[in-house]
């Protein structure tokens, strides 16, 4: 099955250059556009998209209010993700857009290929978040004010091994990578970060890592850790 797709930009060439990159992949199918974001809530719910592409600064309601919307609106499909796209590469616009429920963020340089593999990424349950932008997130964090280390009722419910998944996830590895550091299946690591998200009823492994740090379940002495987070 392809993976279905809406590009959300309020201007036409940029609409139009991701449109030629995406729809020469046979597994890429381009269902529409948007020029803004009540546009983008309106073609989501029409279109039932896999993946929305969402610019994060238009005219009326912008990317991260649309992203918002879209997430929560129950005529859209729970199987939605929305990737932020910006030229813009500022802190404010990461948290507010990771916060909205965004399952990635790249800028809009991005050679065509890395675009191409973090949509397919995101559409398998994966994060997205260019490498410059995951340290400056964590860091970011980190220079917050200290996080409760209260227990927290929900991640008392993860078992030794998932509070250790819910770390390596906060790290930014990937499956194979986690599966690697534990001498594991990538199957079996798939399940733990099922459940792991299930119990701490989270939407994606972006979530995840908002919540490991927001409530301090991770070692904070090494935010350098995060570098090596994938496209």
């Amino acid at each position: 099955m392809s993976i279905g797709i809406l590009i959300v930009d309020d201007q036409a060439l940029v609409r139009r250059g991701f449109r030629m990159i995406l729809e020469i992949e046979p597994d890429l199918e381009v269902l529409g556009d948007a020029v803004d974001g009540d546009d983008a809530v309106a073609r989501a719910r029409l279109l039932q998209p896999d993946i929305v592409l969402m610019d994060v600064r238009m005219p009326g309601a912008d990317g991260i209010e649309a992203t918002r919307r879209i997430v929560a609106d129950p005529l859209i499909g729970d199987g939605t993700r929305v990737v932020m796209l910006t030229t813009f590469d500022m802190d404010q616009y990461v948290y507010d857009a990771l916060q909205a429920g965004a399952s990635g963020f790249l800028l809009k340089d991005v050679q065509p290929e890395l675009l191409v593999a973090g949509i397919r990424s995101v559409h398998a349950g994966e994060s997205l978040l260019a490498p410059s932008v995951t340290r400056r997130m964590i860091a970011a964090f980190l220079r917050r004010s200290p996080a409760t280390f209260a227990t927290e009722e929900r991640y008392a419910q993860l078992t030794p091994r998932e509070q250790e998944i819910l770390r390596l996830l906060a790290r930014g590895l990937t499956n194979a990578e986690i599966a690697e550091t534990l001498v594991v299946s990538e199957t079996t690591v798939k399940t733990h970060v099922g459940r792991v998200l299930a119990k701490l009823e989270l939407r994606d492994r972006v979530q995840a890592v908002i919540y490991a740090y927001e409530h301090g379940f991770v070692d904070a002495a090494t935010p350098d850790s995060a570098a090596g987070a994938r496209d």
